[in-house]
């Protein structure tokens, strides 16, 4: 696949099917996650696949109860805004959490004294990217490891003691949808050069990657 199809058209993708993942895909996406860059080249990453319907159900109600929350608090404004782009957001985000245990694999990343994320979230993209190569949708969330930290910790057998931090959750499964660039504000619009809100120096009206017709 071109590197710039993959880099335009891996958006979230939430409604998936629940057909297995097949091991030579989960093989590719964990060897390019540990392919990506690293602080130091220190590696201090962890990656732990989940695809067992027990794990999934002990997790599942400690996600929708941090979702409500946001909801709750956070996220209130577009919980209950009228326009039509955040309702979709927000049926999308809640898809994920009443779906939750129908996922066919799900990735969980942990990371040790990288405060930042510098080097555990590029590798967690790398294992997006790659699964969009086999055609797999992925969705990245925070939600477990903001909430349910040391809960999800004690689910997944996580040693206590060795500095093991929960970065994010990914999950992972065939896209009921279609592939497609995803529409954003224009880079010039959030872009700057030299210095703050002065203009970055061109203008990028539509995307510089479309698909072939």
């Amino acid at each position: 696949m071109d590197v710039f199809e993959a880099l335009y058209t891996t958006r979230a993708m939430r409604r998936v099917k629940p057909d297995p993942i097949p091991e030579e895909v989960q093989r590719s996406l964990l060897d390019a996650a540990v392919r990506a860059p690293s602080g130091g080249n220190a590696q201090n990453w962890r990656f732990l696949l989940v695809d067992s319907p027990e794990i999934k159900a002990k997790l599942g109600p400690l996600y929708r109860d941090g979702l409500q929350q946001l909801w709750d608090g956070h996220y209130k404004d577009l919980r209950d805004s009228s326009d039509p782009q955040a309702r979709k957001v927000q049926a999308s985000a809640q898809h994920l959490a009443d779906h939750f245990e129908s996922y066919p694999l799900m990735l969980f990343a942990f990371a040790k004294d990288d405060p930042t994320g510098g080097s555990i979230f590029p590798s967690v993209w790398s294992a997006q990217l790659a699964a969009r190569a086999h055609g797999v949708g992925s969705a990245l969330t925070s939600i477990l490891s903001i909430f349910y930290p040391k809960q999800t910790l004690g689910v997944l057998g996580v040693p206590s003691g060795q500095g093991w931090r929960l970065a994010c959750t990914v999950t992972f499964g065939y896209p009921l949808g279609r592939w497609d660039v995803a529409p954003r504000r224009p880079a010039h619009e959030v872009s700057y050069r030299n210095r703050w809100d002065e203009p970055v120096g061109f203008e990028i009206d539509r995307p510089l990657w479309r698909p072939s017709p």
